[in-house]
């Protein structure tokens, strides 16, 4: 298990600046995903981590060791890309086995390891087989194990499931995250899916236009998100201009209390659209009721989104589908104070 730390690493491309600036420290054992819009400067940044790119300036060191102009063969790293890059003529355990074999492992070693890894990946009925016979999950899984047979002391994956369909994506993610935990290597995987960073990673580290926009939790990272630029990214629908005023923001369809401390002045409130209650009666003893009328709802199985008009704004709530509620319905919204995040300007 190995650390990694980025120290004020930036990278150019010629005139063009793909990484401005980046500090990032990486655990040992820890699983971080690189998250953020095409083009963001995530990949180059994985790249620049493996030593398949040299970084313009800064320093990047694997426990403690300065690495930045280590040559990618040195730094035993592991790299699973998007596109699986596997010998169409050759079964599942040639291609495992074929990183030792061109480093003249032993062959004893290299059976040894097979069977582990084999083992490990749950691969061992298709051994046999070649690529075109497996599934893409199967086909993802050996690229995985040809990665890690080599037994790397970072492992990094640049949007490994981005080919495969919905189902077999959540699939994957229980097994890289089950095989992550599992074997404890530090993994970087780099992915523009929200849900998948969210689920697969211990913090997520979001980049926008080549600098680090904030790195956190997955949780901090959607209930507390630190600009209305990463709440939008992370799919926060209710963002509201406010003014802020000791523990109230005053918004075009009413004040609400919240806890969190804060500046006085301009800001936006954030309201998570499963974090508001929706009632059919006006409701008592509650505070922030904000008064509403249904406008449309969608349907998504477990849950329904409806579209409450408040005022001049629109509220997003998010309810498990228990029941209908009608469009033009009058309801009342409630939102506890806890549940109220405050991004101040």
């Amino acid at each position: 298990m190995t650390a990694v730390k980025l120290k004020d690493v930036r990278k150019d491309f010629g005139s063009f600046t793909a990484i401005s600036h980046i500090d990032l420290e990486i655990e040992s054992g820890e699983l971080v995903a690189l998250l953020g819009p095409s083009g963001c400067g995530k990949t180059t940044t994985l790249r620049m981590i493996a030593g398949l790119e040299l970084p313009t300036d800064g320093q990047i060191f694997f426990d403690g060791a300065d690495v930045s102009e280590v040559a990618v063969q040195k730094r035993n790293v592991g790299m699973v890309f998007q596109r699986y890059a596997l010998f169409p003529h050759m079964t599942v355990e040639k291609n495992v086995t074929f990183g030792l074999k061109v480093r003249g492992t032993d062959k004893a070693e290299v059976e040894r390891r097979l069977e582990d890894i084999l083992d490990v990946v749950q691969l061992q009925q298709f051994r046999h087989r070649f690529p075109a016979q497996l599934s893409g999950g199967q086909m993802q899984r050996v690229a995985i194990a040809r990665t890690l047979i080599t037994n790397p002391s970072v492992l990094m994956m640049d949007e490994p499931l981005a080919n495969l369909d919905t189902k077999l994506r959540g699939e994957m993610r229980r097994f890289i995250r089950d095989l992550q935990q599992r074997l404890g290597i530090t993994t970087i995987f780099v992915t523009h899916d929200q849900i998948e960073a969210m689920e697969l990673a211990d913090r997520v580290a979001v980049i926008f236009n080549g600098n680090l926009a904030q790195y956190d939790a997955p949780d901090a990272l959607y209930k507390r998100p630190n600009s209305i630029e990463i709440a939008d990214f992370m799919g926060a629908t209710n963002v509201y201009e406010a003014t802020l005023e000791g523990q109230a923001a005053t918004t075009s369809f009413g004040t609400l209390t919240f806890e969190q401390d804060t500046k006085d002045g301009f800001g936006h409130v954030m309201l998570r659209g499963e974090a508001i209650d929706l009632h059919m009666e006006r409701p008592t003893n509650e505070k922030n009721v904000i008064a509403g009328t249904v406008t449309a709802r969608e349907f998504f199985g477990a849950n329904i989104t409806y579209s409450v008009d408040c005022g001049d704004e629109t509220i997003q709530v998010i309810e498990q589908s228990r029941r209908m509620v009608d469009i033009d319905q009058a309801v009342w919204l409630t939102i506890a104070p806890d549940r109220i995040w405050i991004i101040g300007d």
